[in-house]
């Protein structure tokens, strides 16, 4: 058996206007506070909920937020040498960090790198400046190709960018041109989530008034089938319903996730998933170390999931993937569902897996919906 790591960094200089991620700025954890003051005893409460793990070997570590790489390398790294000198970590262990494209330096970069981290995550979300004002995003877009050029030049081997589409007020020809933009860098990997709207957010509230409005779900498919047709142009595959990669520069952690294997995440709001049970920790980060430091747990709330539950979520995940569903998992009226699908052009068969083509990636919910219902 093995156990993946993720380990949550809540914070954040600046929240985007339309995040709702489990994060926070120095000024609303401690009023005046810098963040060396809010985080300074942050690793100790991480290493001291390691403790309570599997030891398992470990195939991928993956540090997300928030701003990850707000943090000194060498405080990363503690976490990195802890689960290493604990689990021990596979000869070809991912260990991705997820970075703000403002918040890196050379010195930085080989730093991270010294520290154990192979793979690196920008968040670039849009090369358009009008879209990353209204996204609330603070880097500057001709950062980002300087900070992939920056960690190339260091030795990072895996390089992904992040993008954002659908964000009120961008285009067909924004979001091609932030596409353009995103696939001359010197990357090997792709994500494209389409915006949500969390209620409770800035961006929510501006909808809401009607400041914004969200682009019909028309833009929204044209979008989508746009990442596809120029991802793989550059030699970037779909490997999973929001990814694209090179060859072997599939992001291994989030396979981990869609395949419901077993990880272990660490720090407040973090989830973890060990054989049929699913648990998350509190979620503040000052009552997440004051737990911690005092001997308590602080796991939130847990479930055990059912077979029902197990074979369903079999299916929305798999799904996703580009090697799709297997029949031999699939009932007689699942497979009829489906049959009806791939008629319409939505699926393919290709030997004994039922995979979604493009137009079907569109609506890979709604035939979540119909064969788990």
């Amino acid at each position: 058996m093995s156990l993946s790591f993720y380990v949550h960094i809540p914070y954040c200089i600046k929240r985007c206007g339309y995040c709702d991620f489990n994060t926070y700025t120095p000024s609303e954890l401690q009023d005046g506070a810098t963040l060396e003051i809010v985080s300074n005893d942050y690793i100790d409460a991480v290493l001291k909920e390691l403790e309570s793990a599997p030891k398992q070997i470990v195939p991928t570590i993956f540090f997300g937020g928030g701003t990850p790489s707000l943090l000194p390398a060498k405080d990363l790294g503690r976490v990195i040498q802890k689960i290493s000198d604990r689990n021990g970590l596979t000869d070809n262990c991912e260990i991705t960090l997820e970075a703000n494209p403002d918040s890196v330096t050379s010195e930085k970069l080989e730093g991270y790198l010294e520290a154990g981290f192979n793979r690196i995550s920008f968040g670039m979300q849009s090369a358009k400046p009008h879209v990353l004002a209204v996204l609330d995003r603070t880097h500057n877009p001709a950062n980002v190709e300087k900070a992939v050029s920056l960690a190339r030049a260091a030795g990072f081997k895996s390089i992904s960018v992040d993008l954002i589409y659908g964000t009120p007020g961008e285009s067909l020809n924004d979001w091609r041109h932030t596409l353009e933009s995103a696939l001359s860098l010197d990357t090997d990997h792709l994500s494209a989530y389409a915006l949500i709207v969390e209620t409770g957010t800035k961006l929510a509230a501006q909808i809401k008034r009607g400041d914004l409005e969200m682009p019909n779900d028309d833009l929204m498919a044209e979008m989508y089938l746009l990442i596809d047709q120029l991802c793989e142009v550059h030699g970037m595959s779909w490997y999973e319903l929001s990814n694209w990669s090179k060859p072997g520069h599939e992001c291994r952690h989030n396979i981990a996730y869609w395949k419901n294997q077993n990880w272990w995440g660490l720090g407040p709001g973090a989830h973890s998933h060990i054989d049929a049970k699913r648990f998350w920790n509190i979620k503040h980060p000052t009552t997440y170390k004051q737990k911690l430091f005092s001997g308590e747990s602080v796991m939130a709330e847990s479930e055990d999931l059912t077979p029902g539950q197990k074979r369903d979520e079999a299916i929305m995940l798999g799904i996703r993937m580009r090697e799709g569903l297997s029949t031999s998992d699939l009932n007689p009226s699942q497979i009829q569902t489906l049959t009806s699908y791939g008629a319409d052009g939505f699926l393919q068969l290709h030997k004994d897996r039922v995979q979604l083509t493009p137009t079907g990636r569109l609506i890979a919910d709604r035939i979540v919906r119909e064969l788990t219902f």
